[in-house]
């Protein structure tokens, strides 16, 4: 036995599909609301894409070109010979192998600098705001300037602060000859080693320095009562607590060290071994005139830069994902 449907337009028809329901009116103001709130900030993505973007995708398009200003008519695609030639190129090799030392040795010990001056300013003492200020000063120096200060009023070898201490200190052992080494030229790298790390450990201590503060006092102090020494505490929980504060404070530093181009100009200007990668890209592009050559070393430069800062990012995420869980 079948069934028909009766309308009124006649027998067996299927009834009209009824319209899609209409949103809410709180849907469509809250996307309204949404839009407002993102609109004044188009300006400002707009140029923001066009201030950093369209030069990356300028430098990469170059990056695959045979250009050398010294040879206008030999222009042309040449495809990835620029990367194999930065990859093979001996001197290149010898910048990236420096880029990676000078990086691990400045964050390394920075932070080893940064942990030790930050867990003996979380003690309370007098004057303790004004020396946290002090201690900042360094990494608000412009580097240029810090880079000047440390070639001329530290390691100069006539009248440098560290050739008249030793000159001090020798006089006061009643000793007519004393040293004066030319600490750039002795030990070149490790000049501007020690100019990266005095800028940097203070920025290593405010990340630690916040990491301190936001321990759980009361369990320290339950573990204080316990009996546990300061160095129990430390090891098992204090170090912990701090891991991933080392970790963002390691990340965010070889994001920017990766690109220290400001000591090694200054101090070195890149000769006696210490040429670094972005010193390399400036040689490559103001002194032989090779913009493809230049751009793909430049590319690869932002390549390494972009995988660390993925790694910070997640390492942020993470630190305020267990921060809000608490």
């Amino acid at each position: 036995m079948s069934t028909t449907l009766e309308t009124g337009t006649g027998r067996g028809q299927q009834p009209p599909t009824p319209p899609p329901p209409s949103p809410p009116p709180g849907d469509a103001l809250r996307r309204t609301a949404d839009w407002a709130r993102r609109a004044p900030l188009l300006p400002a993505l707009i140029f923001t894409i066009i201030i950093t973007q369209l030069p990356f995708v300028a430098t990469l398009v170059i990056s695959f070109m045979d250009w050398n200003a010294y040879y206008p008519d030999e222009r042309g695609f040449t495809g990835l010979s620029n990367y194999v030639n930065v990859l093979t190129d001996v001197n290149t090799r010898h910048a990236i192998w420096v880029t990676i030392v000078l990086t691990v040795v400045v964050v390394l010990v920075s932070l080893l600098l940064g942990m030790g001056i930050a867990l003996l300013l979380d003690r309370q003492f007098r004057g303790r705001g004004i020396v946290r200020t002090m201690m900042i000063t360094p990494f608000l120096v412009v580097p240029v300037a810090a880079a000047l200060v440390w070639k001329h009023a530290l390691f100069n070898p006539e009248y440098g602060l560290l050739n008249g201490t030793l000159t001090w200190i020798w006089s006061v052992f009643g000793s007519d000859n004393p040293p004066q080494p030319d600490w750039i030229t002795t030990a070149p790298l490790a000049a501007i080693e020690v100019s990266l790390i005095w800028q940097w450990t203070p920025f290593m201590m405010l990340i630690l320095l916040a990491g301190l503060q936001s321990r759980p006092l009361d369990v320290i102090e339950a573990a204080r009562i316990d009996g546990a020494s300061a160095w129990q505490i430390f090891r098992y929980m204090t170090f912990p607590h701090l891991r991933r504060y080392l970790e963002l404070g390691a990340l965010l530093g070889a994001i920017y060290i990766v690109q220290t181009f400001d000591a090694v100009f200054v101090i070195t200007s890149g000769g006696l071994g210490t040429a670094n990668l972005p010193y390399v890209i400036y040689q490559t592009f103001y002194t032989a005139h090779d913009y493809g050559l230049a751009s793909a070393a430049g590319v690869i430069t932002v390549i390494g830069t972009i995988l660390i800062a993925t790694l910070a990012l997640r390492t942020v995420s993470t630190l305020f994902q267990e921060e809000n869980a608490r």
